[in-house]
């Protein structure tokens, strides 16, 4: 990666809006007939023993390690050479979109799981049921390997993706300020929040939290809807979130804002704006990544004297978030066999311990996490700020027992994000009611899925 680490890059990857070009208009209807006009293409001669293998944002860094793997796996698979690519975030979807009509994409490629739904989603990506050995899935923690299913142009889930690296969410609190708030630690739960941000703000004068309301930014409030217990989607893709949890979770966010205990900024500036707030003391805690503590010892040292990691946000069941990238074989390939190979080979427990070390994230692999997780126990740091890494980056290993993707791939999740947000919005600032919100939301959500999800196609197959 150029200037940023791997970990920099699953942040990043939540909050582009790529996918809704892919999803929606020209970019989208290109991206299908593309690749209805070449899956029956013949490859090009010696293409057969090719595989060509797309990452985001990697290299530099991690040249080593990735042509290590690779020259690995070729020395055990005689006739066959990895041809490795990195590209930029800016540009993927121009590459791939390009790449498709040209016939030449990639064997396996690095995506998150919003991209790979969107794909999958209009036939781009291959069933992997058919290329991966028997027991495949018990290499990956289950709640993760179930990132990379999602619907495929019938409307029926299947895998698309393989699990690679990962981030977990934690807490990182100033405990400063919640010494002078009365706390000894932020809440473990969403509903602890209310009188949690009540106490900061009366006592302290500052703000407990920031979750941003901007529709293309952070997930974090959408995800902290189904932590609160409501179901975003049904089987049809229509709106399942008018309900009493539901309801409750508009109405807590509502009362919240217009209590004045969220910063006015919730509405109009995104997740840099938190961490803005956090670093100049003005906020109690932040939710974030382990490595986002070391960005806080070097651009706010006071604060980071007072910082320590904590257990992130849940819901009455404890369901923590966990961002995945994942690896996935386009249906144009004709090595998807040995695409599939390649990619369990990379994210084997090994291949996934050695990365996480160096990328400071977290493997999907359970023998790579426990195996990390040993290694981050047998560590001395030097000093105290190390030690505090240290102690973060435990707690995100911990935090994976209980994580999952909270907010599922599906296609036109990022317009049902926008529409929330929007409606959620207009209730904060008292233009509506926070019922009238979720209704409202509701009827846009349905008026787009009717025309994106028709009944007949996410249905299909429901019914023997």
């Amino acid at each position: 990666m150029k200037g940023q680490t791997a970990t920099g890059a699953l942040r990043g990857f939540r909050r582009r809006s790529l996918l809704r070009r892919i999803a929606t208009g020209v970019a989208g209807a290109a991206l299908a007939v593309g690749l209805s006009a070449c899956r029956g293409a013949a490859p090009p001669a010696g293409a057969q023993r090719t595989i060509q293998f797309w990452t985001l944002d990697l290299a530099p860094k991690f040249n080593t390690y990735l042509q290590g793997v690779i020259a690995a796996w070729e020395a055990q698979n005689p006739g066959y050479r990895v041809v490795w690519t990195d590209i930029p975030w800016g540009s993927v979807e121009r590459k791939l979109l390009a790449a498709v009509f040209a016939r030449t994409a990639p064997d396996v490629v690095n995506l998150n799981p919003l991209f790979a739904a969107n794909l999958a989603s209009k036939g781009g990506l291959l069933p992997l049921e058919g290329v991966l050995p028997p027991g495949a899935p018990q290499g990956y923690l289950p709640r993760i390997w179930q990132a990379g299913r999602s619907a495929g142009p019938d409307g029926q889930p299947q895998q698309f993706a393989i699990p690679w690296y990962l981030t977990a969410r934690i807490t990182l609190a100033n405990t400063g300020l919640l010494q002078q708030a009365g706390y000894s630690a932020p809440p473990r739960t969403w509903a602890e929040v209310p009188a949690y941000a009540e106490a900061v703000r009366r006592r302290t004068g500052r703000y407990a939290l920031f979750v941003t309301v901007v529709p293309d930014d952070s997930a974090e409030l959408l995800e902290s809807l189904v932590q609160m217990g409501v179901t975003l989607l049904g089987p049809d893709q229509r709106a399942a979130f008018n309900s009493p949890a539901g309801r409750r979770a508009f109405a807590f966010w509502t009362d919240l804002y217009r209590r004045g205990l969220l910063p006015r900024e919730v509405v109009s500036q995104g997740y840099r704006r938190a961490i803005e707030l956090y670093q100049s003391g003005e906020l109690a805690q932040v939710g974030s990544g382990a490595e986002f503590l070391r960005s806080i010892q070097t651009n706010a040292p006071q604060i980071a004297a007072a910082t320590r990691p904590f257990p992130p946000l849940t819901g009455a069941q404890g369901d923590a978030n966990v961002a995945v990238m994942t690896l996935a074989i386009p249906r144009q390939s004709r090595v998807a066999t040995k695409a599939a190979d390649f990619a369990l080979f990379l994210t084997d427990a090994a291949n996934q311990q050695r990365f996480a070390e160096q990328a400071r994230v977290l493997p999907s692999s359970p023998v790579a996490l426990q195996q990390l997780r040993r290694n981050l126990e047998e560590e001395r740091p030097a000093n105290q700020p190390e030690a505090l890494v240290q102690q973060a980056r435990l707690l995100s290993a911990d935090t994976l027992g209980q994580a999952r993707v909270l907010v599922p791939a599906s296609p036109g999740v990022k317009r049902l994000q926008a529409i929330v947000y929007t409606q959620l919005q207009r209730a904060m600032l008292g233009q509506i009611s926070s019922d009238a919100a979720l209704v409202e939301a509701e009827r846009q959500w349905n008026a787009y899925a009717a025309g994106r999800f028709p009944a007949s196609k996410t249905l299909a197959g429901r019914n023997p």
